[in-house]
């Protein structure tokens, strides 16, 4: 992977902005209908690329505890063309996580979105950090959460794959 100074400066929040809203087409879902199911979560991949031919890559992570079942992560990640790292996740979107003595503010008792930002790129980390969040009140569940998410990052066929 490249030193970070190298990438970094190339992507900053107003880039990150632009790459969230930029229009995109699910490609592939894995597995094509429900969840994989593991042990303690169950989980879906989501193959995007940009609606406007540019060709630029995304992907989507859903995952969901099995015993909290709010408990879930939603997150859009994107292929940086520059060399740099394999993906970034650019927002997430999560259940509360039910605990509270971590952090200030006790986000994790509820839902709240994690935004990547320049300074995680700066430090070295590739997914969104405790720099940049926000407490939402858009969802609850999972089910709730996931139309909001994909309106938010502008992904246009969800319906498609998603029809609930």
């Amino acid at each position: 992977m490249a030193e970070p100074s190298e990438w970094a400066p190339a992507l900053n929040e107003q880039v990150f902005r632009l790459l969230i809203q930029t229009p995109k087409i699910i490609e592939s879902r894995n597995p094509a209908i429900g969840y994989l199911e593991e042990t303690i979560q169950r989980r879906c991949e989501l193959r995007l690329r940009s609606s406007d031919g540019a060709g630029q890559a995304f992907s989507v992570f859903i995952r969901q505890n099995t015993r909290f079942a709010r408990n879930f992560s939603i997150g859009l990640r994107y292929t940086p063309a520059i060399s740099g790292p394999a993906a970034i996740t650019l927002v997430r979107y999560n259940g509360p996580h039910g605990e509270t003595s971590r952090t200030p503010g006790g986000h994790h008792t509820q839902p709240h979105i994690h935004y990547l930002t320049a300074a995680d790129l700066a430090y070295g980390h590739t997914q969104p950090t405790e720099q940049r969040r926000e407490i939402t009140t858009r969802y609850q569940t999972l089910e709730e959460a996931l139309p909001v998410f994909f309106t938010d990052t502008a992904i246009l066929n969800f319906r498609d794959y998603f029809p609930g």
